[in-house]
């Protein structure tokens, strides 16, 4: 099959003559800046993403998809509600919760925590603690056996192990006729759990149920009921269903509010980095200006007798166009193939990289997360290739107008 004339002379004119290698060089520089620039967008984007699902992950072992609170802070009959609430075909579980303030005391140490009573087995379904657990048992809280599980960060604060007896000192007080005396209980730390993230790790307690609603005086109530989903990202619209569906006078909230706060910051970085890193992509692409330039100004003569011999102005666009094209399409396969295998192996190579210099790029103790995670997303080196290849095609029309403009008799006065 016949190619076109123009296909064939730009293809040719990728390389430039043999006593003109300056082109050809340009022409490489141009194609390794397009691939580093594409490689690194595809690397960094890969890596935001794994950030934004372990950030979800870890947020979402503590969180619920769905939390039902009662509108007063308290809710009676929760097992109607939790009925209610599990008739929506998108709702895989529910389970309730007390949730209050309280201080923990340990020898001469006090800190604050938000207190959570759970119900163990039925917890398991809406969050994960379970596989969190660096001591002890979630169904080591049994009722009215005053058990508290805690945070690591917090157990830390408070210089308290497993065994240990811390004492709780909740708000609510006892009228008496010398004032008001803080309710204090003392509690057995059977356990300690570590998810990952400070403001759970330093600030929350767990304990049964039904020792939560007596030390809190709540009877038979709950502050609410939690919901897990079978589409995590659907938990907007199952929210609002369920505030227009359920027979009660609550609120209901999902884990894109309640955290949206961490996840606008991520997409926002997100964003911003591509658009810094489109610039690279966009400098290395006008590169090809200059190359097609030279290349224009090198290929006078040839230009002119292509005129002579019946070539359009389009044509000559044509064959240079094809050029950068071709310039950027390697750059392009090159930036893809490094980008992906190291976005599929950040795991490996960081950990390398980190050893060769005797550092860690995240440190435990001040990032959330202490491993650099990636997730490599197809719709996003869709993004960039498009973008990048956008971006050559503009970067070809100034030169390859020029050579359109060529006037075949000034180009052919001095050969």
């Amino acid at each position: 099959m016949a190619l076109p004339y123009e296909l064939l002379i730009g293809l040719r004119y990728t390389r430039a003559k043999k006593h003109n290698h300056f082109i050809s060089f340009i022409s490489l520089i141009s194609m390794l800046g397009i691939a580093l620039g594409v490689a690194a967008l595809i690397v960094v984007l890969s890596v935001m993403n794994g950030f934004q699902t372990e950030l979800r992950s870890r947020i979402l072992a503590v969180v619920s998809h769905v939390q039902i609170t009662g509108s007063s802070g308290e809710m009676v009959g929760w097992q109607f509600v939790a009925e209610q609430a599990a008739g929506h075909p998108q709702v895989l579980a529910a389970a309730p919760f007390v949730q209050a303030q309280a201080m923990l005391s340990y020898g001469q140490a006090v800190r604050g925590a938000m207190v959570r009573g759970i119900l163990p087995d039925q917890e398991d379904r809406v969050a994960d603690f379970r596989p969190h657990m660096k001591s002890g048992k979630l169904d080591d809280l049994q009722p009215d056996s005053f058990n508290i599980i805690l945070g690591s960060e917090l157990a830390r604060a408070l210089d308290v192990l497993v065994g240990d007896r811390v004492t709780l000192i909740a708000p609510q007080g006892v009228v008496t006729p010398a004032g008001v005396i803080p309710r204090l209980k003392t509690f057995n730390v059977v356990g300690l759990f570590e998810v990952g993230m400070y403001e759970y790790d330093s600030g929350l307690a767990l304990i049964h149920l039904a020792d939560a609603q007596r030390l809190y005086r709540m009877d038979d109530r709950v502050s609410g009921v939690r919901l897990k989903l079978d589409d995590l990202f659907k938990a907007p619209q199952v929210a609002r269903t369920l505030a227009t569906s359920l027979p009660i006078n609550a609120f209901i909230s999902d884990w894109t509010r309640s955290h949206a706060n961490f996840f606008r910051a991520v997409q926002i970085e997100k964003n911003m980095m591509f658009i810094i890193l489109s610039l690279i992509v966009a400098v290395a692409a006008f590169n090809i200006v200059s190359t097609l330039v030279m290349a224009v100004t090198d290929k006078q003569a040839d230009i002119a007798i292509l005129r002579t011999l019946g070539a359009s102005p389009m044509s000559i666009m044509m064959v240079f166009i094809v050029q950068g094209a071709l310039i950027g399409f390697i750059g392009l396969g090159l930036g893809v193939a490094g980008g992906v295998a190291l976005a599929l192996n950040v795991d490996v190579v960081v950990p390398f990289i980190e050893r060769m210099l005797g550092t860690q790029f995240l440190a435990k103790e001040v990032y959330y997360i202490s491993n650099l995670p990636s997730e490599l997303q197809w719709s996003d080196v869709t993004t960039i290739v498009s973008v990048a290849f956008v971006l050559a095609l503009v970067a070809t029309i100034y030169p390859s107008w020029r050579a359109s403009r060529v006037n075949p008799a000034e180009a052919l006065r001095y050969e």
